[in-house]
């Protein structure tokens, strides 16, 4: 679909989220929210604990509202500030479903079908799985658009949705005449720690659904499980290689190497450079120390948080009253533009 909209002018915001669905790891903490503490500090920032994604696949309730406080104390532990980042859980804030409702009168079942992620996760189960889960890029349309957010931090398998939220976008303001209503969302592609592989299998993305703990280090792991986790992360017989090029065919390698280069801000060629020729007795070791001085005060701040859950429960509720200030109006506007009835 071709965007010649007239150009958005409002202010720039940026838009994200993380289900409650388990614990965060390190894949989570470097391909996103460190990131995002970064953001906060030039940017009008959304940071969202998506729970209405989460229950497009069966979620406990007796555990869904402590989930939701786990993620919020990642959020902070990792140095997201509520004084600058709005932060709250997706269910407390209404525009979200209205304005996805609204979105799917809009969108295309056409546009849905070519979806990757669904076809991924449903596999040869789709006629199972709930609406929900295939009309979940709709909703996350209504979560950017609900804010008119300008920005998306993202990773390479959520492109394609956003997509789908610019075809929405620009499609609303087309049928209804308003040209420069909604922004076209744009991705904010995240820098060296974007994609942060499996400990056990370097051509599978770190995840927290993942059935092995050794796969992934858990934001809440102590140093002894992090240094065991790193030792007994999977690599190769050989060294440590000279230059970038040679780590193609080695994927271990190349995730060990891109963790270190993200966790200590050096390119991977330096890291490179300061390695080369060594074998992985020597790598491994520096490279749980570093994670562990890096990852340790994340730890001890989100225990520290999760003991009070009174403390997390207020920044959420300040958070999500703060969003539903910015929401309410612009989902209003929308109610105006499709011409429904009001008193």
């Amino acid at each position: 679909m071709s965007h010649t909209a007239v150009e958005y002018s409002g202010p720039e915001r940026v838009f994200s989220g993380v289900q409650p669905s388990g614990d965060l790891h390190l894949g989570n903490y470097l391909g996103a929210l460190k990131n995002w503490v970064e953001l906060q500090d030039a940017h009008d920032c959304v940071y969202c604990i998506v729970d209405l994604h989460a229950v497009t696949v069966w979620q406990d309730p007796k555990k869904l509202a402590d989930q939701t406080r786990n993620i919020a104390a990642a959020f902070l532990a990792s140095g997201v500030d509520p004084a600058k980042s709005i932060i709250y859980p997706q269910s407390r804030v209404k525009a979200h479903t209205e304005l996805a409702w609204y979105f799917n009168c809009v969108a295309r079942v056409g546009w849905l079908n070519r979806m990757t992620q669904f076809k991924d996760k449903a596999g040869k189960n789709s006629e199972k799985m709930s609406v929900g889960l295939y009309d979940y890029p709709v909703l996350q349309a209504a979560d950017i658009l609900a804010f008119k957010g300008t920005h998306v931090p993202v990773g390479e398998d959520q492109k394609q949705h956003l997509e789908l939220s610019r075809d929405i976008a620009a499609k609303f303001n087309n049928d209804f005449d308003v040209p420069a209503f909604f922004p076209l969302p744009e991705p904010l592609i995240q820098g060296p720690g974007a994609r942060i592989m499996s400990l056990r299998d370097g051509s599978n993305k770190m995840s927290k659904s993942d059935p092995s703990d050794n796969s992934r280090i858990n934001l809440t792991d102590s140093a002894d499980v992090i240094a065991k986790k790193i030792r007994k992360a999977k690599s190769d017989a050989g060294v440590i290689p000279e230059s970038i090029e040679e780590m193609d065919g080695r994927p271990e390698v190349a995730n060990l190497v891109g963790i270190y280069a993200a966790l200590s801000g050096q390119s991977q060629q330096d890291v490179l450079s300061e390695y080369v020729g060594q074998g992985f007795g020597v790598f491994k070791p520096a490279l749980a120390d570093l994670t562990v001085a890096k990852m340790g005060p994340i730890t001890e701040l989100m225990k520290r948080y999760l003991a009070a859950p009174d403390e997390i429960d207020r920044i959420l509720a300040a958070g999500a009253d703060a969003a539903d200030q910015i929401a309410t109006p612009i989902v209003d506007d929308v109610r105006d533009i499709m011409g429904f009835w009001k008193v």
